[in-house]
């Protein structure tokens, strides 16, 4: 079986998971890319097609290349028109780009546009694709679809003819370095000769998607897994998963650390982010979903997270903890990994202490950029959110009562 992959966006997922799985499944004998980067497009062209790539494991870094790339810019008018060719004669596409916010984003650029002008060459009763959408939000494919349908001038049951956009859960974590003394010292395979840019993906590779619709499709990535409802997956990454990481880096950031191996040494820090784990958030999912797949019972969801916090630990993964915590405001967002998670957790009874700590971490991180009140920066924070009086009160209580470590 010979296949074709087109993937928009070439940051560390698109490229150390779906292109780098691709590869290893020699199932594709195309590999297509997109990306708007000119000086990423031109270092990868150079050097013919072949990119690097840094494996963080738990013994060290394994070094990888992908080879074969076809990479196009759609910002040019001639690579825009290979993408659209590309994309008629795709099997299977991914997007994995900063957010659902890019879909349409760039004019005739955009994801979108390029996507439906290529679907639209394609003959009634032909060719299927599949999309991953990995873009960490609920219902990023479905956003996808309904803009591809809008686009077209299609319903979307008709446009779930020829293509089927799938949600992802995609628990890997990675990135992109550009510091040329962590390049050094750790050995970093660049992304093509002379480039700037390394990638760093860890080797956790068990991605979990939405069940697809057609039974005779047979999909050229064997490793990722099917689910029939992916919403509780979703849900256990984000507020568990992403939470837990937000929490120990806001209380890392309070101590000095620089990664998030570096909570390695403050076992205080560790202890609380693992109780925030398991006693809240995981009480809270496994009251929500007990019985909907071994992950929500107790022992499940307790290798979950002892996995997940030696993975956030990897010394090898090299975890800024500036990174983990930028952006406060969204992460203080009345949907995100933090108030999200205590939400949730209300809603099943449980009280959130530790993360109204992280979102008090996060809260004094904010007001350094923005000075103000804690009562008036959340109410900015939450301006577009649910009136929902008692629950904000609730909320705004549980995080000016959080006493924060030393």
């Amino acid at each position: 079986m010979t296949k074709s992959f087109v993937g928009f966006g070439f940051g560390a997922i698109q490229a150390g998971l779906f292109l780098y799985e691709a590869q290893a499944s020699k199932r594709f004998g195309r590999l297509v890319v997109a990306e708007v980067m000119a000086d990423v497009v031109a270092a990868v062209r150079g050097a013919g097609g072949r990119f690097g790539l840094n494996i963080a494991t738990a013994r060290g870094i394994e070094r990888a290349s992908v080879e074969g790339i076809e990479i196009f810019n759609p910002r040019d008018p001639a690579d825009r028109a290979a993408l659209v060719e590309a994309v008629a004669g795709a099997d299977e596409l991914a997007t994995a780009l900063p957010s659902v916010a890019f879909y349409e984003a760039g004019g005739e650029a955009s994801v979108v546009s390029v996507l439906a002008d290529g679907l639209a060459r394609r003959r009634t009763g032909g060719r299927r694709s599949v999309l991953y959408a990995a873009e960490n939000h609920n219902h990023a494919a479905e956003r996808l679809a309904e803009a591809l349908a809008r686009r077209l001038g299609r319903s979307a049951e008709r446009l779930g003819e020829t293509l089927q956009c799938l949600n992802t859960v995609i628990g890997k974590m990675s990135g992109i370095v550009t510091d040329e003394a962590q390049i050094a010292d750790q050995g970093l395979v660049r992304l093509a000769p002379g480039a700037a840019r390394c990638l760093l993906v860890e080797a956790f590779n068990h991605i979990l998607i939405s069940r697809l619709a057609w039974r005779d499709f047979e999909r050229g990535f064997p490793i990722f897994e099917e689910k029939d409802d992916l919403l509780p997956f979703e849900e256990a990454k984000l507020f568990g998963h992403n939470a837990t990481h937000a929490l120990m880096g806001y209380l890392a950031r309070r101590r000095g650390c620089e990664t998030m191996a570096d909570v390695s040494r403050h076992p205080d820090l560790l202890e609380r982010a693992r109780r925030a784990f398991l006693d809240e958030s995981g009480a809270a999912l496994v009251r929500k979903y007990a019985g909907r797949d071994p992950l929500f019972a107790g022992p499940g969801y307790r290798a979950y997270a002892e996995d997940l916090l030696e993975r956030m630990l990897n010394p090898h993964l090299r975890d800024l903890v500036a990174r983990v915590v930028r952006d406060p405001r969204r992460k203080l967002g009345w949907d995100d990994r933090l108030v999200g998670t205590m939400r949730l957790a209300l809603g099943q009874g449980i009280e959130p202490a530790g993360y109204a700590l992280g979102a008090r971490a996060a809260l004094e991180m904010l007001r350094e950029t923005e000075p103000g009140d804690p009562e008036s920066l959340l109410s900015s924070v939450w301006a577009d959110a649910p009136a929902e009086p008692e629950a904000k009160r609730k909320i705004r209580e549980l995080i000016a009562a959080a006493r924060l470590p030393a």
